[in-house]
């Protein structure tokens, strides 16, 4: 059985081989019939076939797996409940009907007390079962919370296993994603401030994870935005984008900017944290536009409160380098769109007018329009604006684009 579980885990040709000779019915027999030895090791063959596609999960579902993997959960030896957790998980993973059938053949409530047994590699897999199953949908998060999985995640943030700490920032993720009341038991069950921690944890998945979580929960509602924020969140997320790098980045720009688009005083928050540098650091360095898309979202979302937040962007030096995403011939069409969108919303506040100055020159037609109401509203107030408007050139550029 061993073999064949390599064989299987090896390619997904050679799992459609272990399914189409007919040994799935013989291993799910072995799984309720025989040792411990022999259910581990098909148990093993059993996830091997099941993780390449939904098609073959799907195969061993048919087979009746479920029916002999739950009970194997419940066995003594702890490592026949990993190998039969780590199969559920894989055929739960592919999809929202795979994922039923686990919750409807008895799996969650088993899980949630491998959470509690003493391996840490029993927890896990438990725990990444789980996130597989909440993934989905609302009423599959639901599933999983029903048992009173939360109370048991929580406490594991602060676990010494970093593998562990992933799963269980992945897990409360995948539960907070769905709704504001799933987001609401993950946060009564008091993971603030220590998750915040795990922003800094050795492990940079872990800090993923939990930059994640924080984002998943922060999305929903001003109340849960500014709980994060009264917790330490906002100076933790702003140190977390500016350590990490790439990829990683990105839920903790994702997560500042649902903060700042809630309320000025929230975005007041980020940029006394000092957050802008950080986020304009990634719109101006980061190679993939999929990154410096989010972070122009961010700053838009920061800046587009009042004239102080539009002159905290503006004295960052923000606005050039979204003027110059927007019309870089090689930016995404997303990435075009949001610094645009960033761009408008900041200039209608913005009354900087020195930094609004040089982006009239490069700027489209599109845009020089936002930037000249600006002038027309400033202009005929201020002495001092309108003198230094003339110094700069202004005047003559203004005569220029006129022609």
């Amino acid at each position: 059985a061993l073999a064949l579980g390599r064989l299987a885990n090896y390619s997904d040709d050679l799992a459609e081989a272990v399914v189409g000779n007919e040994i799935l019915p013989q291993l799910v027999y072995s799984l309720s019939e025989q040792n411990r030895f022999y259910k581990k090791a098909a148990a093993f063959v059993l996830r091997a076939v099941a993780k390449h596609s939904p098609e073959l999960a799907q195969a061993v579902v048919d087979s009746g797996a479920l029916e002999s993997l739950v009970p194997c959960l419940e066995e003594f030896d702890p490592t026949v409940k990993e190998a039969a957790a780590w199969a559920i998980g894989y055929i739960a993973q592919h999809t929202g009907e795979l994922a039923q059938h686990v919750v409807d053949a008895g799996a969650v409530p088993l899980l949630v007390l491998c959470i509690q047994e003493p391996e840490v590699a029993l927890k896990r897999v438990a725990a990444s079962a789980l996130s597989d199953i909440a993934k989905h949908s609302p009423e599959l998060a639901q599933a999983v919370v029903d048992p009173g999985t939360v109370a048991y995640l929580a406490p594991l943030i602060q676990h010494p296993d970093a593998k562990l700490k992933r799963q269980v920032c992945s897990c409360l993720a995948q539960i907070s994603k769905h709704s504001v009341d799933l987001a609401e038991i993950v946060v009564e069950a008091e993971i603030f401030p220590n998750i915040l921690y795990n922003l800094k944890d050795i492990d940079h998945t872990v800090r993923k994870n939990a930059a994640t979580c924080i984002r998943e929960i922060a999305k929903h509602t001003p109340e849960l935005s500014k709980l994060i924020v009264n917790a330490g969140g906002a100076s933790a997320l702003v140190d977390y984008v500016a350590e990490a790098s790439g990829n990683n980045k990105l839920p903790g720009i994702m997560a500042i900017g649902y903060i700042s688009a809630f309320s000025e005083t929230l975005a007041l928050a980020v940029i006394t944290s000092k957050g802008i540098s950080p986020v304009k650091s990634a719109l101006i360095s980061e190679p993939e536009d999929h990154i410096k898309a989010a972070s122009a979202w961010t700053l838009g979302q920061i800046g587009r409160h009042t004239p102080d937040h539009s002159r905290a962007i503006a004295e960052a030096d923000v606005l050039r380098h979204l003027l110059a995403c927007m019309i870089h011939p090689n930016s995404s069409d997303d990435l075009k769109t949001k610094s645009k969108r960033a761009l408008k919303s900041v200039l209608a506040k913005c009354t900087h007018l020195q930094a609004l100055q040089p982006l009239l020159r490069d700027a489209p037609m599109k845009v020089q329009k936002y930037i000249l109401k600006q002038f027309a509203q400033m202009l005929p107030h201020d002495l001092e604006a309108r003198r230094s408007f003339v110094q700069n050139g202004g005047l003559e550029l203004l005569q220029q684009l006129s022609e």
